[in-house]
């Protein structure tokens, strides 16, 4: 058996790890589309590194698109098996995939405007809505720590690791030639202080482990901050200055964790009385389903809702759903907090909201997640002088600032945590993966320092034999 590392290789987007057996049967781990990696994005996306049509079976961690994202391209490229995933990711990937289609659409009806005057080819989206809506008759659910074969010698066992709702290591067990070999692959690990999920569970041994390193140099402030800063910078930027308060937030995941500080704000009588808006229908949706999972909840939120039926809404809160509300905000003339995808910054309606603030001191552009040093929030986070977005250069007079609490992926404490269940001597091999090439360096060493003995850091399309 080899695997081949065909995505967030020494980089935090497109997990795609490839299984091929000794009888040829090839297992897709995720298959996640790159974001923010610049003019390089779209060629990486385009490019597999394999046959679609070849690959037998797909198991996916969770539904974020650097791990989903190109699943309609996969489909649509000759993929015809089963995608297996947990209940609640093929819930929400049916929302997220549905809305990356209207966004390579959108961005490609946007590029070839300017193609068409030049007289250049004109380009073709990466999928369509109707390619992503042919994914979803192949998902087949599985509920966490029920052990499912998937083909002979081949059991599939996810257990939660509570980065968002329905996220999963995968945990396979293989047996060919006569040998049994134990394979975990972490997906994105969560943290074990989180304020809305249950923690990481322990995993069964593992002979090879396929593990994230986001934050592998990095230990999170801590997450009982994250109001008063909230408070900080709405109290500043719309009280005091009088100016708008923009904050990019992925719609699953992050926009849910600020409103549920929102309202305990309110909750304690915190809460200043501003507009605080939700501009993103993809959010909307996604937080109404995952009002439908409270379960996954860990037992402080759970708890909570016995006395507060919506731990996610709040007096003052409002949607925006429309183009027409959306283009509305610009000319709203009170100071107000604006929530919007996507948490990068790099695509969606934040970045016009940015486009539109950024040159304004009086306002706040605040990041409240990871962003690939080359998107939008990237650029941002290095507080230049000035940007471009939309091809236009802009002043940045805003103030650019940053919450680090709300990450939803585990720090190395976190991480070191999870693997603290396996005996290091039993473990041969373990790949890190989803992370910046000298963060990964550095965690290697933590690692190593735990008693684990050959830690590897793939690169692009690297195989390994196991």
């Amino acid at each position: 058996m080899k695997i081949t590392f065909h995505g967030a290789a020494r980089t935090v987007t497109g997990s795609k790890h490839l299984l091929t057996l000794d009888s040829g049967k090839k297992i897709l781990l995720d298959c996640g589309m790159f974001q923010g990696m610049g003019k390089e994005t779209l060629t990486l996306n385009k490019e597999w590194g394999f046959d679609p049509s070849e690959i037998d079976y797909v198991i996916v961690s969770h539904a974020h698109i650097d791990h989903t994202g190109l699943l309609p391209k996969l489909v649509k490229d000759g993929y015809k098996g089963k995608i297996y995933c947990t209940p609640a990711t093929a819930n929400l990937a049916k929302l997220l995939l549905v809305d990356s289609a209207h966004i390579q659409e959108a961005d490609v009806l946007h590029i070839n405007k300017r193609r068409a005057k030049d007289n250049r080819e004109l380009e073709e989206p990466l999928y369509t809505e109707d390619d992503a809506l042919k994914v979803f008759p192949l998902f087949e659910v599985i509920p966490y720590n029920e052990s499912y074969k998937i083909d002979k010698g081949i059991e599939l066992t996810y257990t939660d690791c509570g980065h968002i709702l329905g996220s999963a290591a995968i945990n396979l067990v293989i047996k060919e030639q006569g040998t049994e070999k134990r394979l975990t692959f972490s997906g994105d690990l969560g943290r074990y202080n989180d304020m809305l999920l249950r923690i990481p569970q322990n995993f069964p041994q593992a002979d090879y482990i396929i593990m994230e390193s986001t934050y592998g140099d990095r230990l999170h402030d801590l997450s009982t901050m994250a109001a008063d800063k909230l408070l900080h910078h709405i109290t500043e930027t719309c009280l005091k200055r009088k100016g708008n308060l923009v904050i990019p937030a992925f719609s699953l995941g992050r926009t849910q964790e600020l409103l549920f500080l929102l309202n305990k704000l309110s909750l304690e009588r915190r809460l200043p009385p501003v507009p605080y808006i939700v501009d993103s229908p993809l959010s909307i949706k996604v937080t109404e389903l995952i009002k439908r999972y409270p379960d996954h909840f860990n037992r402080d939120v759970r708890r909570l809702l016995r006395q507060d039926d919506d731990v996610f809404d709040f007096p003052g809160l409002e949607y925006s759903e429309t183009v027409e509300q959306s283009k509305a905000l610009t000319e709203k003339k009170e100071p107000c907090v604006i929530i919007s995808a996507s948490g990068m910054a790099e695509a969606g309606r934040v970045k016009h909201h940015i486009a539109h603030n950024i040159a304004d001191a009086r306002n706040t552009i605040l990041m409240t997640g990871y962003c690939e040093p080359m998107s939008l929030g990237g650029r941002l986070k290095k507080k230049p002088e000035e940007i471009k977005i939309f091809g236009d250069a802009y002043p940045v007079r805003a103030h650019i600032d940053e919450i680090t609490s709300l990450s939803a992926h585990g720090d190395y404490h976190d991480m070191l945590q999870w693997l603290s269940c396996q005996d290091p001597a039993e473990v041969k091999k373990l790949f890190l993966v989803h992370g910046e090439y000298e963060v990964q360096v550095n965690f290697r060493d933590k690692i190593l320092d735990k008693g684990f003995h050959e830690v590897e850091i793939p690169s692009l399309h690297e195989s390994v034999k196991l």
